[in-house]
């Protein structure tokens, strides 16, 4: 079991104050996530406009800095493809990358997951495979049973408790029939980040949390950063 810190996310920057774009405000982020507690690192990669970005040179950058900040720790990435909003663009981004991370999430409700997946494996990047619904679950056992992937990722959109807490369940049990075993990190966003992460320690699985998925605390207040966000999932596990 593990917390992985999602530092920024697709959030805008007026999100919060402390919402880390650059490379060296990540850099700096990351290392006090890592220090709060967090085992794992996910970010979102920004080019030079603040933009998402897939771009060789963002990634590079990015991620060459994150290396330095925390040695040793797992670095995730989104290929989202709203990113490169083109999903040739995605393939080629990711063929030119020279500073790999260690893993990068694929959303399976998304077309060109297929293709992404296989040129992750070609570069020797770790999958996180991303499913928000009974759907996506489905279309992974389709692919390959989820043998090849390095996690799954159950990452729920609904907004209320019972919504949410029975989309998981619908795609634990697909999960669970197709006999996937591959370790799974579960969360929520906005309303639903602390029930998840309580969930999540609960059933002994994975989870993550930070500023991409929400900024409040446990008691409803709004965290000073990344680092807060953690150290209060930790201690959930901890209890």
């Amino acid at each position: 079991m593990i917390v992985q810190a999602c530092i920024n996310g697709a959030r805008p920057a007026d999100f919060h104050p402390a919402l880390p774009l650059g490379p060296e405000a990540m850099a700096r982020d990351a290392a006090a996530s890592i220090a709060a507690g967090a085992a794992e690192l996910h970010v979102h990669v920004r080019g030079a406009d603040g933009r998402e970005s897939l771009a060789p040179e963002a990634m590079d950058r990015t991620v060459a800095a994150l290396r330095r900040a925390c040695p040793g720790t797992l670095i995730g990435v989104s290929t989202g493809a709203w990113i490169e909003r083109d999903d040739l663009r995605t393939l080629v981004a990711i063929s030119g990358w020279r500073e790999l991370p260690d893993y990068a999430s694929v959303n399976l409700s998304e077309t060109a997951a297929p293709v992404v997946m296989e040129s992750l494996r070609q570069r020797g990047i770790g999958i996180e495979a991303g499913l928000a619904s009974v759907a996506d679950a489905e279309r992974l056992v389709g692919l390959d049973h989820g043998g090849r992937v390095l996690r799954v990722l159950i990452e729920i959109s609904e907004q209320t408790i019972d919504q949410g807490f029975a989309v998981a369940e619908g795609i634990e049990t697909v999960l669970q029939r197709a006999s996937i075993r591959r370790s799974i990190l579960l969360h929520g966003e906005n309303a639903t980040v602390w029930p998840f992460v309580e969930r999540a320690a609960a059933r002994k699985l994975s989870t993550r949390v930070g500023l991409e998925d929400g900024k409040e605390l446990p008691d409803g207040s709004v965290a000073d950063g990344n680092a807060a966000l953690v150290a209060a999932a930790v201690g959930i596990y901890h209890s």
